[in-house]
């Protein structure tokens, strides 16, 4: 074995006979690889009985993975009691790594073509929308009716609060009775000191006003006439 696994086998005690081998796989699409550490103990009647075996370290695998390769090493080792089986487990393990990688890459293909997939129905979406049926049609109008009518009650309602908060000149007169002298009030405090612009008004004797009694529509009896 130390002469197989020459970089990779590490002598960990001689009673019992422990050890560990360190088996990585193949490089992959990308040059990754996934490694793992194995560690063996025999057993008293080694080989006529299975060694102890157990993982002491990985690298990219994951649960599902390690489990796997355990089912894997009891199986072979059921397998070949009473041989020798060292060199078949950890070959049995390099071929499952391997394995593991091709996986890897499938599944990274396979994810990159999903999201190619997603994105062109997306895509699709984008330009032609959602194709119309009958009942997703009945649901919209359903919705746009709902919040139609939403728009409409709260723009009554704020109708109905701006009437309510518009008073009438009544109501003013009301509320405050100063109102009732407040012109009175203002002309008995500027007392002669309201000014009066005279250009405003027009001199009487240059407003072209007709002599009643020359109208010959004017009748002093009939105060209805024109």
């Amino acid at each position: 074995l130390e002469s197989i696994y020459p970089d990779s086998f590490t002598v960990l005690s001689e009673k019992p006979t422990t050890f560990t081998i360190t088996v990585t796989s193949e490089a992959g699409e990308n040059d990754e690889t996934v490694q793992t550490t194995l560690k063996f103990t025999y057993r008293e009647k080694y080989p006529d009985e299975t060694p102890l075996y157990e993982i002491v370290s990985q690298e990219n695998l994951d649960d599902n993975d390690v489990t796997d390769i355990i089912k894997l090493l009891e199986q072979q080792a059921e397998e070949n009691l009473g041989m020798v089986m060292i060199f078949t487990l950890v070959s049995a393990v390099q071929e499952k790594l391997n394995e593991i990688v091709d996986q890897i890459k499938t599944r990274r293909e396979e994810e990159k073509k999903q999201k190619e997939r997603e994105a062109e129905e997306e895509e699709k979406q984008r330009f032609h929308g959602t194709p119309v049926t009958i009942e997703n049609f009945l649901n919209w109008k359903a919705k746009f009716d709902a919040e139609l009518l939403e728009i409409k009650r709260k723009k009554m309602k704020e109708e109905e609060q701006a009437g309510k908060n518009k008073l009438s000149g009544k109501q003013l007169f009301e509320m405050d009775h100063n109102l009732d002298t407040s012109d009175i009030q203002f002309l008995e405090e500027a007392g002669n000191n309201v000014e009066v612009d005279e250009s405003l008004f027009q001199e009487m004797d240059d407003l072209e006003l007709e002599d009643e009694e020359d109208d010959p529509d004017y009748n002093p009896v009939n105060l209805d006439s024109d």
